[in-house]
């Protein structure tokens, strides 16, 4: 007769083998919408959205399996070492959302994703905002529906909040929303009024893609991205795709634009890097994949912005930039890190906005979508109020909705991610100051290119936990105290007050 260990060994082995068997096919899906961004035929959307769909729907038959909850509840009734409590922990949340929804709602929220992606592409193409949205209000009423099965009683927009970043309230990013208003608003108003003039135009011209291309692909390679596990490709909104065994860049290319490909594709890089930090014994269990998107941004926003953006790294990258494009030659490292850091309000597009502006592109958009949700804002009057938040909160106004309301691709998969991006800074910058501490001088790390320590910090505080800590718990766990703004606004208030000679 088996002891109740053995038991428990037995049962644990089942749930792993059912979580990876779910996490296989949704990989497969992640790979079949790397292929729609990138490879696919512009005509291969009907039969896309309905493999995807089928995916989808294979997922949440083995995830709401009754043995599924079967062992569920065996196992929480064990005396559980730490990682094993996590992973029975992170399924028990996957499976009690997912079995209180429909396979059929499940099924209509893949496909009209699949078919809402093309027609927002078509949409922006053509500025045509009526072309795009009947799949907007669709998906509205969709996922509305489905955060209604998890959790009724619930704010429908906190519930959908919940699907990328669990374990962070959405009351507490809008208080961080609050302290960067309060913070980042005088701070640019000052730069606006006050500012000494920098080298803002040092990278003007208009540059052949492939050259991009060829930069983009040197950069990567200085910032050691592992091309046995990778690959760069081009898409109409940069994402990365992947796992720790496979993780795929995309950037986008601009004729007239010099710097943001670089940064697009440096911050792709940081989620690649968290990607590939997971730990290879996990893959396919909780414990190998990623904590949360707010999480997955802290690492982008790091990369692109606590390297990427300073002197340092642009007086090691510069001689590489000038292999490519000779023209910059006279280029200082000072001009270029000044070029790279720019405030300007009058930027439309929030992938080419800087540091401190960024975040107002990220309020204006959470603010939009939390009325849509509600219901107290119509589809058809999206456009209009995108414009006037713009101009509230940035002084400017889109004269397309190609430039406005069109520019991000992220509604065509549900809503409420976009917090995460500011999430993301703010932990970003919390970890820099306890990488400052832990490390001997990282500055001149990445000056010297030798960005090998402070990645392998990374992986050991961040990547490597997979899901092993809530998300509060693995930020204390990484940098010894919750999440605040105020290493965000002290970096941010010190950096732009010496580029900009601020009194």
């Amino acid at each position: 007769m088996a002891t109740a260990e053995q038991e428990s060994d037995s049962a644990y082995a089942e749930l792993l083998d059912r979580e990876r068997r779910i996490s296989n096919v949704e990989n497969a899906g992640m790979i079949l919408y790397w292929d729609q961004q990138t490879k696919m035929p512009e005509g291969g959307t009907p039969a896309r959205a309905k493999q995807l769909s089928a995916l989808q729907s294979i997922g949440h038959e083995l995830l709401t399996d009754e043995r599924t909850g079967e062992l569920l509840d065996e196992l929480e009734s064990e005396d559980l070492d730490d990682e094993r409590a996590a992973v029975v922990r992170e399924v028990r949340r996957k499976y009690d959302r997912a079995v209180s929804v429909p396979s059929d709602l499940v099924e209509k929220i893949s496909e009209t994703t699949s078919e809402a992606q093309p027609a927002w592409q078509r949409a922006k193409a053509e500025d045509e905002f009526e072309t795009f949205a009947p799949y907007l209000e669709r998906l509205r009423e969709l996922h509305i529906e489905r955060a209604e099965h998890i959790a009724p009683d619930e704010d429908p927009y906190e519930v959908m909040f919940e699907d990328g970043e669990p374990y962070l309230p959405l009351e507490r990013v809008d208080e961080i929303f609050d302290e960067l208003r309060e913070g980042l608003v005088p701070l640019i108003e000052d730069i606006e009024e006050n500012g000494a003039d920098i080298a803002a135009d040092a990278f003007a011209g208009t540059f052949d893609p492939a050259d991009q291309e060829a930069l983009c692909r040197d950069a990567l390679d200085l910032l050691n991205y592992d091309w046995d596990r990778g690959r760069l490709d081009i898409a109409p909104h940069p994402f990365m795709s992947g796992t720790q065994f496979d993780a795929r860049v995309t950037t986008r290319f601009h004729e007239d634009e010099f710097v943001d490909p670089i940064f697009s594709t440096i911050h792709e890089f940081g989620h690649a890097t968290y990607q590939l930090g997971l730990r290879d014994d996990a893959y396919g269990t909780p414990l190998g994949q990623s904590r949360s998107s707010g999480i997955h941004e802290s690492q982008s926003r790091f990369w692109e912005n606590h390297v990427g953006r300073t002197e340092a790294f642009w007086e090691f990258f510069l001689p590489t930039v000038t292999e490519h494009f000779p023209e910059f030659d006279d280029v200082t490292a000072e001009d270029a890190y000044e070029a790279a850091n720019q405030v300007f309000t009058d930027n439309l597009i929030r992938v080419e906005a800087d540091e401190l502006t960024y975040h107002m592109h990220i309020i204006l958009r959470s603010e939009i979508e939390q009325e849509f949700v509600a219901g107290d804002l119509d589809v058809d009057d999206i456009p209009a109020r995108w414009n006037e938040l713009m101009d509230e909160y940035l002084g400017v106004r889109p004269d397309t909705d190609s430039e406005g309301c069109l520019q991000d691709i992220h509604w065509t998969s549900g809503f409420a991610s976009f917090q995460n991006y500011t999430v993301g800074s703010v932990f970003a910058a919390q970890l820099w100051a306890t990488i400052e501490e832990e490390l001997d001088d990282p500055m001149e790390l990445i000056r010297e290119g030798d960005f090998a320590p402070i990645r392998d910090w990374l992986t050991e505080n961040i990547h490597e936990q997979g899901q092993k800590y809530t998300t509060d718990e693995l930020i204390e766990e990484a940098t010894g105290e919750p999440l605040t703004a105020e290493y965000f606004l002290d970096y941010a208030t010190e950096k732009y007050g010496e580029i900009y000679e601020l009194d």
